[in-house]
């Protein structure tokens, strides 16, 4: 049996996945393409519609960005940092989390915020070499993010 290197491990991981309703407005732009083919013929109106529908949910989905700490790194969507170069995490939900994605945001920060998600981990990046100053990542569940940059810091 095999140990594996507790650094390696996945401390935590979130799909940040687009809401319902956008799901469904998105949905909505096959019935409006299905009407430019009626002209052709119902049947391939409501072919052409139903796939536009299906594709468009598949991609918003598919596209959507992911959070991870894992193997003492901390991934947003495409960027990465090592969790040594972070300080100590913030977890803010609510109106603290608002103003820390809309006033608080700060200037020289890398920031992955998505609409529709209320909770937010603000971490310092204490690396000299690098000219970001703070990550500000949106998170549905700050308070298991926060835990898990700190754990995975040592």
């Amino acid at each position: 049996m095999q140990n594996i290197a507790p650094d390696a491990r996945t401390r935590y991981r979130e799909r940040l996945s687009p809401s319902l309703w956008l799901l469904v407005t998105v949905a909505l732009a096959g019935p409006m393409v299905a009407l430019i083919f009626v002209p052709v013929g119902s049947t391939i109106a409501l072919i052409v519609g139903a796939a536009v529908s299906a594709l468009l949910v598949i991609a918003f989905i598919a596209l959507t960005p992911v959070v991870s700490v894992e193997g003492g790194v901390l991934r947003a969507g495409r960027a990465h940092i090592e969790t040594r170069h972070l300080g100590t995490p913030t977890a803010l939900s609510g109106e603290e989390a608002r103003q820390a994605r809309g006033p608080g945001l700060p200037a020289r920060g890398w920031h992955m915020i998505r609409g529709g998600v209320d909770g937010v981990v603000v971490v310092p990046n204490i690396d000299p070499d690098d000219p970001v100053d703070t990550w500000t990542v949106s998170t549905r569940t700050p308070d298991r993010l926060a835990a898990a940059i700190l754990a995975s810091r040592g």
